[in-house]
């Protein structure tokens, strides 16, 4: 009865864990009935029953949590397929955005350059200074 118990504790344990992670990572807009935090709230504080609603009422249907791309329309970079990842809305935005990309990496060159004749004319000057002291210690 005992080992009955502790099996029954600990697949209850591991339910919660896994619904409590399937709810994290569900895609916050294909949840059902209710919000994703008002589901992690849900899971979370009822540990026994949560994670149950959570698979019969809110988790998305399946056909959301596995697509199925073919081949060629599969992306060379999926990590820019999401959502809700940023784009331009027209070219002429695009183009503004890589216009100042330019500028600010031309901005940054720029500066590179400036300190870069800055420690090269300090270096020269120090190299002058010692100079000018060994000639002076050797006079």
């Amino acid at each position: 009865m005992v080992y009955l118990a502790l099996f029954l504790a600990v697949m209850s344990l591991a339910i919660w864990v896994y619904a409590l992670f399937d709810v994290i990572s569900a895609d916050a807009g294909s949840t059902r009935l209710l919000s994703k935090p008002v589901w992690v709230v849900i899971v979370l504080f009822l540990p026994k029953f949560g994670g149950l609603l959570w698979f019969t009422l809110g988790r998305p249907p399946r056909e959301s949590l596995v697509t199925t791309r073919s081949p060629a329309t599969t992306s060379p970079f999926p990590e820019y397929d999401h959502p809700n990842r940023a784009r331009g809305a027209t070219p002429e935005d695009d183009e503004e955005f890589l216009r100042r990309c330019r500028e600010r990496a031309e901005a940054q060159r720029r500066r590179a350059r400036e300190l870069q004749e800055r420690e090269e004319q300090e270096r020269r000057e120090r190299q002058d200074r010692e100079q000018d002291e060994d000639g002076l210690d050797a006079g």
